[in-house]
């Protein structure tokens, strides 16, 4: 089918100081899913807020089969047939599974003048609807707040096929899912698509566009740049119109000389997750730290950064033990932490880029108990410098910044430390491929030219085997693999994370 089912045009949308579209428009066919990507504050959310009426557009036009709409609210693109789930899943904890898919809408029974919920059957309509999305195993008694991730997910989608919906928008679903959830979503949407739901589908991987999508379009600055089928199209000429340019090199490693030995871990053990763990990692060296979601990656992490305690074990410092049993002695003894959940660990959104950057060094810009504002703006400017932070200035809230820039003030505020150590989660999650690029170009400039020592933690293997000189691979809170750069790839890396055996390849630990 080529005749567009919902077709945006000619969109503008405004806020106070920001232009967020201009002139921009998008497609969608029956049956499809395409595609919209863009860098982070390219104007995609603004665009499926548009879509499912949480904005209304300054101009433009919306129309739905072939016939001008204008939704004033989500409830009327609801009725529209247009539902939306977003990265934060808007469900209700403390309600079961049918409760979340009828929310609203649930079947009525009438005795009389009298009406009341008919449960009963809103349970087997539930199960009906989990039944077409192949799912057999979900309790609908069972209360939302109690499943992982993937299954509140799962939850949301027969939520939007309980309202009949025609056009279902995903943001970044996969952001937070295991390797197994990310599968059956694949499933679920090539599922619906074969039944002729249209699905607009968000993501900053790139190979999930080519996996999954038909068509995609890509956004840059509010504009729309172009609309290719997937087929027709490469992973760089979709970046080179994301970001306006070419990346030559998404993970620029440069060599670096390897020192001595920053930080050295012996047996440390804080059940069920960090068991036995020894490793080290040098001054200028990048050492990857790879596993399944649940291998007990960012446990290890927090433990040596004083979040999580070990129950034994030991952890040197140049050389010297030290013990580390909150985050303020990890930070008095040379170690950030950069956290996986930027948003909730790493940030206080609401405050300016001034705050969160001087927030690990108070004492250095105090004097006794008043903190000195001009300090603050001068180490501030000195990081959004340096990092190529883009904002308006040290006084823009941090909120207001893409998710790449937030990250950048998370480096920052651990980088005004003056760290021996940085333990980086999840550098790069939910940042576009020109964020990618940069933060890591930057660690890469910090470990080959200042020799500062990096724990980086990621789910991503090209970024691993891009950005690391060593690889430690964990599997149910135990390493099981050591692999030099040279050593290591995508498909020894990957085994040694899935095998039930203990790899013992070359470089492989015992």
């Amino acid at each position: 089918m080529t005749t567009a089912l919902l077709d945006l045009q000619a969109i503008d949308k405004h806020f106070p100081g920001v232009r967020a579209l201009k002139d921009a428009r998008f497609d969608v066919r029956q049956g499809e899913v395409h595609a919209l990507i863009g860098e982070n504050g390219a104007g995609k959310s603004t665009m499926i807020k548009i879509v499912s009426g949480v904005y209304q557009p300054d101009a433009g036009e919306i129309r739905l089969d072939g016939e001008q709409v204008h939704f004033a609210n989500p409830r009327e693109a609801q009725q529209a047939g247009i539902a939306t789930i977003y990265q934060e899943l808007g469900l209700y904890p403390e309600l079961t599974v049918a409760e979340n898919i009828f929310m609203g809408h649930a079947p009525i029974r009438k005795h009389g003048f009298f009406r009341a919920v008919d449960w009963e059957r809103m349970e087997s309509e539930a199960e009906d609807l989990l039944a077409e999305l192949n799912i057999h195993n979900l309790d609908v008694g069972a209360k939302v707040g109690t499943l992982n991730v993937g299954n509140r997910q799962r939850v949301e989608i027969a939520k939007a096929l309980s309202l009949d919906a025609r056009i279902l928008i995903m943001d970044e679903p996969t952001a937070a899912l295991t390797e197994s959830d990310v599968e059956q979503l694949f499933s679920i949407v090539r599922l619906l698509r074969e039944r002729g739901v249209s699905i607009i589908y968000i993501s900053h991987r790139l190979n999930e566009v080519f996996e999954l999508a038909d068509r995609v379009t890509v956004l840059r600055d509010g504009e729309y740049i172009g609309t290719h089928d997937v087929k027709d199209t490469s992973e760089g000429e979709l970046i080179s119109m994301m970001v306006g340019r070419t990346i030559e090199n998404l993970f620029p490693k440069q060599d670096a000389d390897i020192g001595e030995v920053v930080l050295e871990v012996r047996d440390l053990h804080r059940p069920p997750l960090t068991q036995n763990i020894s490793f080290s990692v040098r001054a200028g060296e990048i050492v990857g730290l790879a596993g399944l979601v649940g291998s007990g990656r960012s446990e290890t992490a927090q433990v040596i950064f004083g979040v999580l305690p070990a129950e034994s074990g030991a952890i040197l410092l140049n050389g010297e033990a030290v013990t580390i049993q909150r985050p303020s002695e990890a930070v008095e003894h040379g170690i950030g932490y950069v956290p996986e959940d930027r948003g909730h660990q790493g940030l206080v959104r609401e405050m300016t880029i001034r705050e969160n950057t001087t927030m690990a060094v108070l004492d250095s810009v105090s004097k006794n108990t008043f903190i000195n504002r001009a300090k603050e703006r001068l180490l501030a400017s000195r990081s959004i410098k340096q990092l190529s932070i883009r904002a308006t200035g040290s006084e823009q809230i941090v909120n207001k910044l893409s998710g790449g820039n937030q990250q950048k003030v998370v480096v920052s505020k651990w980088l005004a430390s003056n760290p021996k150590l940085l333990i980086m989660d999840e550098p790069t999650r939910g940042v576009d491929v020109g964020a990618k690029s940069e933060i890591h170009r930057l660690m890469s400039q910090l470990a080959a030219e200042e020799g500062l020592a990096i724990l980086m933690i990621s789910s991503e293997l090209p970024e691993v085997l891009g950005m690391s000189d060593r690889i430690l691979v964990m599997r149910e809170g135990r390493l099981v693999a050591e692999f030099s750069r040279a050593e290591a790839t995508q498909e020894v890396v990957a085994h040694a994370m899935m095998s039930e055996e203990v790899r013992q390849a070359a470089g492989a630990l015992a």
